[in-house]
């Protein structure tokens, strides 16, 4: 839209009304031609939203840390032929064990697919717009034994997990078994 003039742009910039002002100027002048004001800012404010979220969930998803970025629950491969459930994976997608506070652990032979599906149960609940992330467990063991070191190490790096609302931990089993102490404090957290 060419009717804005730099000085209001200007405002709305420094507003931090970027993304209302970038989706103003992208409408079409020929197909907003008659509509009425609050229509046509009901566009805007609708484009601006859906590229909010977007950059939003992107975030969640980058800050995850997932092993594999573009897993997808939808896209799983063989899944009868795993032995897995559709309509459990389906469930699982929706991600109400999270509001259910309930632990999801999947269990197979190396280069089942564990990883992955973890990885894309992750993104699904970034996509719902809540805060995931991913560890190997011999990581999070390893950053455990640092924080022991450090003076309020051990309530950092207990708040730092603790603050995640979904934490999928992978290669469990591949821990040393010291580790089960901090398996328990950061369930318990």
């Amino acid at each position: 839209m060419s009717g804005i003039d730099i000085e209001t742009k200007r405002k709305l910039r420094e507003m931090g009304a970027a993304p209302m002002l970038e989706a103003l100027e992208a409408q079409d002048e020929t197909l907003v031609l008659g509509m009425a004001f609050e229509e046509r800012l009901r566009l805007v404010v609708d484009e601006a939203h859906s590229g909010f979220n977007h950059a939003k969930v992107e975030g969640l998803i980058r800050r995850a840390g997932l092993r594999y970025p573009g897993a997808d629950l939808r896209r799983l491969d063989l899944v009868d032929e795993r032995g897995l459930d559709r309509n459990v994976i389906a469930q699982l997608g929706t991600c109400s064990f999270i509001e259910r506070q309930q632990n999801v652990v999947f269990q197979g032979f190396t280069g089942s697919g564990k990883s992955y599906l973890g990885c894309a149960l992750a993104k699904k609940a970034c996509q719902h717009r809540i805060r995931a992330h991913y560890v190997r467990m011999p990581d999070l063991e390893e950053a455990w034994a640092l924080a022991k070191d450090k003076p309020q190490g051990q309530t950092k790096f207990l708040n730092k997990y603790a603050a995640f609302t979904l934490l999928v931990i992978d290669d469990l089993c591949e821990a040393s078994h010291s580790s089960s102490y901090v398996e328990q404090m950061v369930m318990r957290s």
